[in-house]
């Protein structure tokens, strides 16, 4: 099984808008591109909505069919671990393995020794192709990067290893995820843990390091544009080096997490990815969601009752949502709006504020990212929230497929 070049993972919290976002990317498609949909969600949000993982092939499945779509796509079981892994191997064909927890924790010194021996032939001058500044790699160098991944990228292959045995090699798409970390992994550190993959024949199609910069959830990235650039046109080429240099799966591409609203980076990432003819995944997530609550507020009435009760309940429990987001959220209490003002907006106010349109005098990156770590308060109101999706479901389907496609895809791919 093989993933496309270019694939974009289409988060629902609820999943009522699979139809609008697979009408996106087949407009994408038109254009020329071939874009595989990847429909992902992950234990935790499954546990926050009341959900299984079979709603989310469930979902897929029939907007595949709705649209007459006749290609590849690929439900995610996302974030997974040996713990959670079990309720998503019957459904799922798609397993990004997240390893962060385990970056640094040191694994037995015999395991570690036999790593840094066998990468011998790397020390001295590590010159990779197209990069113009060769790698000074130590041997104090490669034990440090053993140190921090050995462990992880074990980890990977025991539960790569575990799937395997459930459903069958080859079955399944495998990423490899360690974004969720406060470090970023050097372009160096990617080439190890790429041979510490191939040496443990994990065979992962793409892999989701931590880039420089902050990702936080739902809103622009903040940091150096140009040293994002400049990491990931280098992880890009470490990548087709190793592909070669350790026999790894030639689809194997790089992975952008918390990629939704990455605005600011995507003419960076499509020049590079251009410049090397190389693919792409990228994760829209949770946006669609957000268009939800957006397209309730512009459909007036109670949809617009429920998206402010939606807001007000979450500024009240403003510090349990943020907790489990902690490391990709950043909202300024001090501009959040308070619940009396936003009773006297209208739909449109209230949507101005929430979409994200940059320069737009309205929009209010904070209280955008306080709705996004919201989706459990919809969650407790139940067919009162999903009844409202339904008797709205043109509105939000028109503004979940303008997010994807006019903000997203068309800045992602220049169109």
């Amino acid at each position: 099984m093989k993933l496309g070049k270019y694939s974009i993972g289409t988060g629902d919290r609820f999943s009522h808008q699979g139809k609008a976002q697979l009408q996106s990317l087949l407009k994408a498609n038109e254009t020329g591109l071939n874009i595989n949909p990847v429909w992902n969600k992950s234990n935790r949000e499954h546990h926050y909505v009341n959900s299984q993982p079979a709603d989310t092939r469930k979902e897929a499945d029939e907007a595949v069919k709705a649209l007459g779509y006749s290609g590849p796509y690929f439900v995610d079981a996302d974030h997974i671990n040996l713990d959670t892994v079990d309720s998503f191997i019957s459904v799922s064909d798609f397993f990004t393995l997240d390893v962060a927890a385990y970056i640094g924790i040191p694994c037995p010194k015999d395991e570690a020794d036999a790593f840094v021996a066998s990468c011998k032939k790397y020390t001295g001058t590590l010159k990779i192709p197209q990069i113009d500044q060769p790698f000074v790699v130590t041997t104090e160098l490669l034990q440090s990067i053993t140190h921090k991944f050995l462990a992880s990228i074990q980890k990977a292959a025991e539960i790569y290893r575990y799937i395997t045995e459930k459903k069958g090699e080859g079955c399944f798409i495998t990423e490899v995820s360690m974004d969720e970390v406060p470090s970023p992994q050097t372009p160096v550190e990617l080439f190890f843990i790429l041979k510490m993959l191939a040496d443990r024949k994990v065979p992962a199609q793409t892999i989701a390091p931590k880039f420089t910069g902050r990702f936080n959830k739902g809103v622009d990235y903040v940091g150096d544009v140009a040293q994002f650039a400049k990491e990931f046109e280098e992880d890009v080429l470490v990548i087709d080096y190793a592909v070669k240099e350790f026999g790894l799966p030639e689809e194997l591409k790089l992975s952008i997490h918390s990629g939704s609203d990455k605005f600011s980076i995507y003419p960076a990432i499509y020049t590079i990815i251009k410049k090397y003819d190389k693919g792409l995944h990228l994760k829209t997530a949770g946006t669609t969601w957000l268009e939800e609550v957006i397209g309730l507020a512009l459909a007036g009435n109670d949809g617009l009752e429920m998206a402010k009760s939606i807001y007000s309940e979450a500024l009240a429990q403003k510090e349990a949502l943020c907790k489990p987001y902690a490391d990709v959220i950043d909202i300024d209490p001090a501009k959040l709006p308070s619940v009396e003002e936003v009773k006297a907006w209208s739909g449109k106010k209230f949507a101005d504020t929430l979409r994200h349109i940059p320069g737009h005098p309205d929009y209010n990156p904070n209280f955008r990212q306080l709705i996004h770590v919201a989706y459990k308060i919809a969650a407790d109101k139940g067919e009162a929230y999903t009844g409202l999706l339904e008797k709205y479901s043109d509105m939000i389907g028109k503004c979940v497929e303008e997010n994807i496609y006019d903000r997203h895809l068309k800045r992602l791919f220049n169109l």
